[in-house]
């Protein structure tokens, strides 16, 4: 089902930003858990629950994103429209409560994925599949890298639109109308910054903070001191999936657009081990892909990625109806 942008929506920003503000969400009754995390913190899981036996999915999301995010709940609503399980577990800070610990989450967030994984695993018995968008596709790609054959967990993998070489995504948000790329992420993320410095005075540099002007600045404050990094072009350089593409071992499509705005195409790695799909379509713009007649849908992404997991499975599993028929 190769991707194809609408006439009436042109350009990698139009598919980026319409999808996201202006196409109406599709609905999803969630089902939140709260975890404890082994530094006394919590993340917050919203699930949705399927028909005993079929797949669960889980849906790492993006940069100050959540279950309400327009993705998660497009690829929420296919899930449950199949009978199948699916969670979307939220980054520490962004499921509507300040988190506890002096950290927040970043784009080499590995060992996080490798826990909610491993857990969610433990309490699964069949059919398995892991998601990522933007920057938790990264992150998930990252665990998937570093885990190597530790990670056939999980039966397969996708991840949509993440930032594979963080210092050439980074450049391409701090200039022009990209920029407003930027200022968005800064509205959310200098507030809960400052309730930290409220919780651990002196845990980075206030001034600093408030003077940042583009995600280079701000991860040089925050995001590469609080999670080990030297700085941010340490984080940057050890953070992004791009080098670890060839060691991941489970069938996974890495799915981006060349005129995704985060991530110019001329940028995309062009190898990867045998178990990874590199998939680069023309048009689609970041965590886009809008598709049919004006006012437009989303629903594209979700039945690709969904398509990427019956493939790799052969056969796919049974709808709720199909259950039904079959009783």
């Amino acid at each position: 089902m190769p991707y194809r942008a609408p006439r009436w929506l042109p350009g990698g920003h139009l598919q980026t930003i319409y999808p996201a503000t202006c196409i109406a969400k599709q609905p999803v009754a969630y089902r939140r858990e709260r975890w404890t995390s082994a530094d006394g913190d919590f993340v917050d899981l919203d699930f949705v629950d399927g028909q005993p036996g079929q797949p669960l999915v889980v849906l790492f999301h993006g940069l100050e994103g959540s279950s309400d995010s327009h993705y998660a709940r497009a690829l929420m609503a296919a899930l449950a429209a199949r009978g199948w399980s699916g969670v979307v577990p939220h980054f520490r800070g962004c499921s509507g409560e300040p988190n506890l610990a002096p950290r927040f989450y970043h784009s080499g967030d590995a060992a996080e994925v490798e826990w909610i994984v491993r857990s969610l695993r433990a309490r699964h018995d069949g059919v398995f599949y892991a998601a990522g968008v933007s920057l938790g596709g990264n992150a998930l790609l990252r665990w998937l890298g570093e885990s190597g054959h530790g990670a056939s967990i999980v039966d397969a993998a996708c991840a949509v639109s993440a930032p594979l070489d963080l210092a050439r995504g980074g450049a391409a948000l701090s200039s022009g109308f990209n920029m407003i790329y930027t200022r968005m992420f800064l509205q959310t993320l200098k507030p809960k910054c400052l309730a930290k410095l409220d919780q651990f005075p002196g845990l980075f540099d206030r001034a600093a903070l408030l003077a940042a002007r583009d995600l280079y600045a701000f991860d040089n404050v925050v995001t590469a001191p609080l999670h080990g990094y030297r700085d941010t072009d340490d984080y940057w350089h050890r953070a992004s999936a791009r080098h670890v593409l060839d060691a991941i071992t489970v069938p996974t499509l890495v799915l981006n657009a060349r005129n995704d705005p985060f991530l110019p195409g001329m940028y995309l790695p062009t190898t990867a081990s045998a178990a990874v799909t590199l998939e680069y379509p023309a048009t689609g713009g970041h965590v886009g892909f809008p598709t049919g007649p004006f006012p437009g849908r989303i629903d594209w992404l979700a039945q690709r990625i969904l398509q990427h997991f019956d493939g790799v499975s052969g056969t796919r599993a049974l709808t709720g109806a199909e259950l039904c028929d079959a009783g």
